[in-house]
């Protein structure tokens, strides 16, 4: 296993890929192209093998040392926080920072929302971001990435690490915002280990 300090830069890295990729979400009023182009930021994850927690959740199934490997999510969440928080003070220096607007509107609908919903939301979309990383893995083929992060993004489906972006752009940090990332992390992973628990559960019984 990569040593804790490499894993923790790698997973910044990762945060700022998201961090593009929601920039280009917010700033485009075609809800579709939008969410298209967001996968450019899991395509860059993907291509330079940073650590996405949402891409590496699933894979806890088939460890052997499930503590080692929790903590090297525990270090990934953390890595993507940072991670996506500099790229959104960034933006917020920038001249595009009119994107706040949009973001904080997003935010509030989903600080208004039930944890139940969220969490529900949260594990669809922990299904279809380990379909799409392990879906790579296997075949390369970056069209799976971008079909199952558009199904996401267009289906309202709910992502932690974009929604550290969102709330750190749109500056809505609570101790409900907190809670409701927490819920959704909690949602992504359920959704990202329940196929492979299902082929681990084939093979099993």
């Amino acid at each position: 296993m990569r040593k804790s300090g490499s894993v923790f830069l790698s997973a910044v890295g990762a945060g700022l890929a998201i961090s593009v990729g929601g920039t280009v979400y917010l700033s485009l009023e075609n809800k579709i192209a939008g969410a298209l182009l967001f996968t450019i930021g899991l395509y860059a994850i993907v291509l330079n093998g940073l650590y996405l927690y949402t891409g590496k959740v699933g894979y806890l199934v088939e460890q052997k040392n499930k503590k080692e490997y929790g903590i090297l999510l525990v270090l990934t969440w953390l890595g993507n926080l940072v991670g996506t928080g500099i790229g959104a003070a960034a933006l917020c220096g920038s001249r595009i920072n009119g994107i706040r607007d949009k973001a904080y509107d997003i935010c509030q609908a989903k600080l208004a929302d039930t944890p139940g919903s969220l969490f529900l939301l949260a594990i669809f979309c922990g299904m279809l971001m380990y379909i799409a990383v392990d879906g790579y893995k296997k075949t390369e083929n970056p069209i799976i990435l971008f079909l199952c992060v558009s199904v996401f993004i267009l289906s309202g489906f709910e992502h932690c690490i974009a929604n550290m972006f969102y709330f750190s752009l749109a500056g809505v940090w609570s101790f409900r915002a907190l809670f409701c990332l927490l819920v959704i992390t909690l949602g992504n992973s359920v959704g990202g280990v329940l196929i492979p628990f299902i082929k681990k559960a084939e093979y099993t019984y």
